[in-house]
């Protein structure tokens, strides 16, 4: 998905990486879906850059293109 919406400047590792990094408060290694939304939205950053990473609008038109 970040490839077809030309976010490419970092690998989907990279960007694991990234949000555990920034999101994981107990550094557990894992992410629950409270931690992971408490997360995100305290970091107004993350939120774009997720928001901006997973638009499915491109891939839909792909898909609806053929």
């Amino acid at each position: 998905i970040q490839a077809i919406n030309g976010y490419t400047s970092m690998s989907a590792e990279e960007f694991t990486n990234m949000v555990f990094q920034k999101i994981d408060v107990n550094n557990d290694g894992e992410l629950t879906l409270e931690e992971f939304i408490t997360g995100v939205e305290k970091d107004e950053a993350l939120m774009e850059l997720i928001t901006q990473s997973f638009d499915l609008s491109n891939v839909l038109k792909i898909i609806q293109n053929g």
